[in-house]
């Protein structure tokens, strides 16, 4: 661990703008002021005509250890965290064996201590029949519990309603729950199977895992949590209709929150004609009226953060036929480029990014001196330029699975420097530090 100068960044937190020094000192922000100097040995970061923000926190992702590692594993998942300029992750459980005991869970932990460059945190999934594990969670080092209220990857679903109730009535850690009705799904891949046989086409499947599946499972945890007084997360928010289900009241005044995901604002029903199953999600992308609604749902407070639901296969398990092939695909190394490529088409302010990828993840989850540019607090920064690019391609995809749904593209700006927890990772675009994530905290009474 080095002392770290970095020297006339424009540091963005927030919501305002400022050209300051940052020093690091151990693993924290020591100081932040105007024309820093020092007479000992340090690093020294130059700064001028960068961007300095606090480093995302991203609430939803699958690295996909143990189990699943010919996908994906938390060595080189959280390796392509950080280049994409997220220093901080919360993992999900529906890994092999799921992570729905906390002697399971606290494996991922080990495996996290050893092998994650970014900080982490995994949630203990539900079950149908584990709620003495659940009352069992240490609500200051576990970010929450995960229920999948419509089966996605893992064959995780939990549909009892004795099970819900007692979730939703007995955890005293946040609840993120995966919504999509699942007879409402079944009746319609029965009828796309129907009219289509086995080739039915992925443009289907915004309307297989439909927009009345999603609003029909998310106001039932909705109404869940109102019964129990809980606090619930709803993940990926895809349709407008379902927007309406949520307040736009502060953040700190709400027990009900939601989440916007990258390839929901990005994408739309139209691109699934060239991509196919690349962008084959659950929930689906849906139409471009979504996204535009999803964006401003995000601008207007109603979505209170912004995620990746990172979630790798290989290339041959994306080849298959719509029935075979996955939902899921890797995008974290492009979280914060895609994010102010949507800043330089006008759709967002860098602001208003840190805002929905660092602060509120941070207050949403009470992450101990995390998500935010503070002196005291740990220092999770990157550092990017909004004058050079990124180019998208196989040789430079950090994620195993050596694919990505934005290959070929190329992003106008590019991350420099991703500092984590104090270690300088990311330098000058390329990773060169070690594994050193730490186990986050929770300020949780």
């Amino acid at each position: 661990m080095t002392t770290i100068l970095i020297k006339n960044a424009t540091i963005i937190n927030e919501n305002k703008r400022e050209i300051n020094d940052v020093l690091i000192n151990e693993n924290r922000i020591e100081r932040i002021d105007q024309n820093i100097n020092l007479n000992h040995r340090y690093e020294e970061i130059d700064a001028e005509g960068l961007y300095l923000i606090p480093g995302l926190i991203d609430d939803q992702v699958h690295f996909r250890e143990p189990g699943l590692t010919h996908k994906g594993n938390i060595f080189t998942e959280s390796m392509a965290a950080v280049a994409g300029g997220v220093t901080s992750f919360m993992e999900m459980p529906n890994t092999v064996p799921n992570a729905i005991t906390i002697e399971e869970l606290e494996k991922k932990y080990k495996i996290g201590q050893k092998n994650s460059f970014g900080n982490y945190s995994f949630y203990l999934g539900a079950s149908n029949n584990n709620i003495e594990e659940v009352k069992r969670i240490d609500k200051k080092n576990i970010c929450g519990v995960k229920i999948f209220m419509g089966s996605s990857t893992g064959n995780m679903l939990v549909d009892r309603e004795k099970a819900l109730n007692d979730i939703f009535k007995f955890s005293e850690v946040i609840i993120t729950t995966h919504c999509e009705d699942e007879l409402t799904i079944h009746k319609n891949l029965k009828n796309a199977q129907e009219k289509y046989g086995e080739n039915i086409p992925f443009n289907q499947h915004h309307i297989i895992r439909s927009r009345e599946a999603c609003y029909k499972s998310s106001s039932n945890a909705i109404s869940l949590a109102q019964e129990h007084n809980a606090k619930l997360h709803v993940l990926h928010i895809s349709t407008k209709e379902e927007l309406d289900l949520f307040k736009n009241i502060p953040l700190k005044d709400k027990k009900i929150t939601c989440e916007a995901c990258l390839h929901h604002m990005w994408f739309s029903n139209t691109d699934y004609d060239n991509l196919g199953s690349l962008i084959k999600w659950n929930p689906a992308i849906k139409t471009s009226d979504d996204r535009e609604a999803i964006i401003k749902a995000v601008n207007e407070g109603v979505i209170d953060v912004i995620a990746t639901d990172h979630a790798p296969h290989t290339k041959e398990e994306k080849s298959g036929n719509y029935v075979n092939a996955p939902s899921g695909g890797p995008l974290i190394q492009y979280s914060l480029p895609v994010l102010l490529e949507m800043n330089r088409e006008n759709k967002i302010s860098i602001e208003k990014i840190v805002e929905k990828t660092s602060h509120n993840v941070a207050d949403l989850f009470q992450i101990k001196e995390r998500g935010y540019i503070r002196e005291g607090y740990f220092a999770d920064i990157v550092l990017f330029d909004l004058e050079s690019k990124t180019e998208v391609n196989e040789n430079n995809i950090l994620s195993k699975c050596k694919w990505s749904p934005f290959e070929k593209s190329s992003f106008n700006s590019k991350i420099i420097h991703t500092i984590v927890s104090g270690n300088h990772i990311l330098k000058n675009g390329e990773i060169q530090g070690k594994p050193s994530g730490l186990r986050m905290k929770f300020n949780r009474d």
